[in-house]
């Protein structure tokens, strides 16, 4: 790629911060919809969810604190842009999930349609985040290491980390809320499987 053409592609510093703040604005409205209906997800996520659900700790709260170790990893790993932009989108999806009960309460949530839909929603704004250089930190740092370095395809890997997460938690949650769960967990990592290929997006 000529130089030309790799300046047509770069993100801009607005460009970068409006992807994670929208991204992060899907993934809390995807996390509230699990939340409401009792449903799970995988990745540091999901273990916030555990979290929640066997202590009643706030989500947003839990998810931040979770991915503390994880900062280490990703400059190591991804560089320090990489690991700022992570640090942010964490951030921000923790205080939007603090926010968002008193934009949005759930009168009546079918369970089903809160998996595939949040499911879709929270691979929509993983995607707008991995697109530009950032993460939900802990085990997506992990999957997009090894896409990087790998090829493997990070749909494919998230799928299979966030399955195992959400039937850990049987202890917890209701085995057809388990099932469910699973189903939000394809729906979510279908998105990023077919839409985050390398080399096929080619934006900095």
């Amino acid at each position: 790629m000529d130089n030309e053409a790799a300046a047509a592609t770069r993100h801009s510093g607005f460009e970068d911060a409006q992807a994670i703040l929208t991204g992060a604005l899907f993934i809390a409205l995807g996390v509230a919809m699990f939340a409401r209906a009792g449903l799970l997800t995988g990745g540091t996520a999901g273990l916030a969810f555990l979290v929640h659900y066997a202590t009643g700790w706030r989500f947003g709260v839990v998810f931040f604190l979770i991915n503390l170790p994880f900062y280490l990893l990703a400059l190591r790993e991804m560089g320090l842009a990489f690991t700022v932009k992570t640090f942010c989108a964490i951030a921000a999806l923790s205080l939007f999930s603090e926010l968002m009960p008193l934009v949005l309460r759930f009168d009546f949530l079918q369970p089903v349609y809160a998996g595939v839909m949040g499911g879709f929603l929270i691979g929509a704004g993983l995607l707008m985040l991995f697109r530009h250089k950032a993460s939900l930190g802990g085990l997506n740092i992990l999957v997009l290491v090894l896409q990087q370095r790998r090829g493997w395809r990070a749909g494919k890997v998230q799928m299979a980390i966030d399955c195992l997460i959400v039937l850990a938690a049987l202890a917890l949650v209701e085995p057809w809320l388990i099932a469910v769960s699973v189903l939000g967990a394809v729906a979510l990592n279908l998105v990023v499987a077919v839409n985050h290929r390398p080399g096929r997006y080619l934006g900095v």
